[in-house]
């Protein structure tokens, strides 16, 4: 991992983004085939850490929304399959801490085949998470 180098990369390139979601499967769950719903989702973001090697070829990345105090919450954790199991996306996480805040708390909602992969480097699962489905309206009272 010493010729990857780690950095905040708030402009990155819609198209680099898209292939890094496709190389990592998380686009399975991300609108791949819309680059301006992408694109907002980057533009939106509060942090975006890229990890690259030494010909600067993109092959992870941590998008997150934070408030840079007390909580952030990592919306997408993407590492090349190629380069998977060699430390990058506990580096990435690492890396979202770090500048995000060392006491803010970091929360994430896992893809269904990286469940087992959060426990192993020390985050903890969460009992009361709740989420809406995309378009899908509050009922009422």
């Amino acid at each position: 991992m010493s010729s990857l180098h780690f950095q905040t990369e708030p402009n990155l390139d819609v198209h680099q983004y898209a292939d890094i979601l496709i190389r990592s499967t998380l686009s399975k769950r991300r609108p791949i085939d819309d680059l301006p719903h992408l694109d907002a989702m980057l533009q939106q973001a509060d942090l975006i850490i890229t990890a690259r090697d030494h010909k600067d070829y993109l092959i992870g990345i941590a998008r997150a929304l934070t408030d840079f105090a007390y909580c952030t919450h990592l919306s997408d954790l993407a590492v090349d399959q190629t380069h998977q199991r060699r430390g990058i996306g506990k580096r990435l996480i690492t890396e979202v801490q770090t500048r995000s805040g060392q006491d803010t708390e970091i929360t994430l909602l896992s893809a269904p085949a990286a469940a087992t992969y959060y426990p192993h480097i020390g985050l903890q699962p969460h009992r009361s998470c709740w989420v809406t489905e995309p378009g899908v309206n509050l009922r009422g009272s």
